[in-house]
């Protein structure tokens, strides 16, 4: 990984020459994450983070990232619950897809789940290495044989020595796996625990109170992320004109969910069941996203399937996988409305 440069998009490096894309997962400024499966052996799902599409002015940072992400999976290798990295070159970050359920989907109740997340955490500070990004739920996984992993090192630190700093950074790491477990089994937390979850480090008090407000202003007002906010009902506002005029237009049928705009408030997104392409007329209110699709998912009483919309216009794949269950023909109505689908961002709305 060293000298990661972000190449010209033209050029082919190994990362991408042993990956088959399948969906798209996100896309931002930094990388686009993929989920396929290697060319050699089509069995082995793979995830890609790409990076050689990367805007110049984003590079710096994005190299950033993908070195110590890649740096932190290197030396997490062999720790079971941790990625398998195939591959980091400057074409992207290739890893084994991590079989599991994200934990605030799974919501472990069970001791064993939370023991092994803790066995985890140990084995990676024996290896030097602070995840630093296990706050989020969504970083964590229960497998299939209900034991503990993790994904997404792009914030990971690898520590040579096990100074004050890593001592800091690990605490912060079992503090934040025992937020966790305060969401999802508070009664399993102990006496010490609970302690522990109530006296935050000093950095972390300091970020809270200096550095967040900073990364708020950076992710939200020059990145144009956001978390959500001002979530007015635009589905009964603007949804029976915008339906009425694409009818009109030919649409069979018209689905609507919300979604966080990445400069904040709530877009609109439109599903149109029509057998062409639609436009919508240039008068009246418009929806934010407007994806024509040939059919919509529907139930077993023709009822449209507004709840996995939802999930598809918010881009939380992993729970649409838990939702919609192996219903054929619905997988055969999905797939494409997923692989086209016109929000990529992993905001979402509270």
């Amino acid at each position: 990984m060293k000298g990661l440069r972000v190449a010209n998009p033209l050029s082919i490096h190994p990362s991408i020459q042993r990956f088959v894309p399948d969906t798209v997962l996100k896309r931002d400024v930094f990388s686009e994450t993929i989920m396929g499966h290697l060319a050699e052996d089509p069995a082995v799902k793979a995830v890609l983070r790409r990076l050689d599409g990367v805007p110049w002015w984003a590079r710096p940072l994005s190299q950033w990232l993908a070195r110590k992400e890649a740096r932190g999976l290197r030396a997490v290798q062999g720790i079971e619950g941790v990625p398998i990295l195939l591959e980091a070159d400057a074409g992207g970050i290739l890893r084994v897809w991590s079989e599991g359920t994200p934990l605030h989907l799974a919501k472990p109740s069970d001791a064993l789940w939370y023991r092994d997340a803790k066995r985890l955490l140990r084995d990676m500070r024996r290896r030097g290495v602070c995840h630093n990004d296990i706050a989020k739920p969504q970083n964590w996984l229960m497998t299939p044989d209900g034991r503990a992993a993790v994904i997404d090192f792009q914030l990971a630190s690898v520590h040579r020595r096990q100074g004050k700093l890593f001592r800091v950074a690990a605490r912060e790491d079992l503090r934040h796996m025992l937020k966790q477990k305060r969401s999802f089994a508070r009664d399993l937390l102990t006496p010490s625990e609970r302690a522990m979850l109530a006296r935050k480090s000093l950095p972390s008090r300091v970020w809270m109170a200096t550095g967040k407000k900073v990364y708020n202003f950076v992710t939200r007002r020059l990145m144009n992320w956001s978390d959500g906010e001002g979530t007015e009902n635009r589905i009964a506002e603007d949804g029976p004109a915008i339906r009425d005029a694409l009818m009109a237009r030919g649409a069979r049928d018209v689905a609507f969910a919300a979604y966080a705009l990445p400069a904040g408030g709530v877009g609109l997104y439109a599903f149109a069941e029509a057998g062409g392409p639609l436009e919508m007329p240039a008068d009246g209110p418009q929806p934010t996203l407007l994806q024509v699709v040939s059919a919509l998912p529907r139930d077993a009483e023709g009822a449209v399937r507004v709840d996995l919309l939802e999930l598809i216009a918010t881009n939380r794949l992993d729970e649409l996988e838990q939702l919609r269950g192996a219903d054929p023909a619905l997988e055969t109505v999905l797939h494409p409305i997923v692989a086209s689908r016109l929000n990529l961002t992993d905001r979402s709305m509270k």
